[in-house]
């Protein structure tokens, strides 16, 4: 499909990137925490995808690739729109996708996760946040991290375990002593 885009079928790019979309547009609604403004994100992430597809490196995977686009676009987003209020209860159901058809009380205790896993996350730095996304949510391996985020597997392991001890202790404040514990 590569191939056929760059040979000019502009086609071609649609079906190329289409398992992608709501993987993409997951993790941009994760980094930026706003589903309106991830679809933005999104957008321009496959916009730019199709224009540098000449310099994708083959070696890096496709779904790599594109996950770097994404998490450079949301970094220069983030930058662009810093003194933006961006509301956490409008990126909650992102996090765990809870059904409309649900029963009202299983809707409020997603809910309640959805804003605990929110505040969980907001604790982090944004590196850590990144780190943390796309390690354990998209369940790349540290070295597949490491080449999306342009660092060092080292990096992507320290960052990554600084996340889930913050992420651990934030839960616990949340949800008291015993929430941990397995009891």
């Amino acid at each position: 499909m590569i191939e056929r885009v760059l040979a000019g079928d502009a086609a071609a790019f649609e079906p190329l990137v289409t398992p992608y979309r709501c993987a993409l547009q997951g993790l941009a609604v994760r980094i930026v925490r706003d589903p309106e403004d991830a679809k933005e994100v999104a957008q321009e992430a496959l916009l730019r995808a199709y224009r540098y597809l000449g310099s994708f490196d083959r070696r890096l995977g496709f779904r790599n690739w594109l996950y770097q686009i994404a998490v450079n676009t949301a970094r220069s987003f983030q930058r662009k729109r810093l003194d933006r209020d961006i509301g956490l209860d409008r990126a909650a159901p992102e996090i765990i996708g809870a059904r409309a058809a649900e029963n009202p009380e299983v809707r409020h205790d997603r809910a309640a996760i959805r804003a605990r896993l929110m505040a969980c996350l907001n604790v982090l730095s944004d590196r850590e946040r990144e780190v943390f996304l796309l390690r354990d949510i998209e369940d790349l391996n540290v070295e597949e991290t490491a080449r999306v985020l342009g660092s060092s597997a080292i990096s992507v392991r320290v960052h990554l375990s600084a996340a889930r001890r913050k992420i651990r202790t934030r839960f616990l404040e949340l949800n008291g002593p015993s929430a941990g514990s397995g009891t």
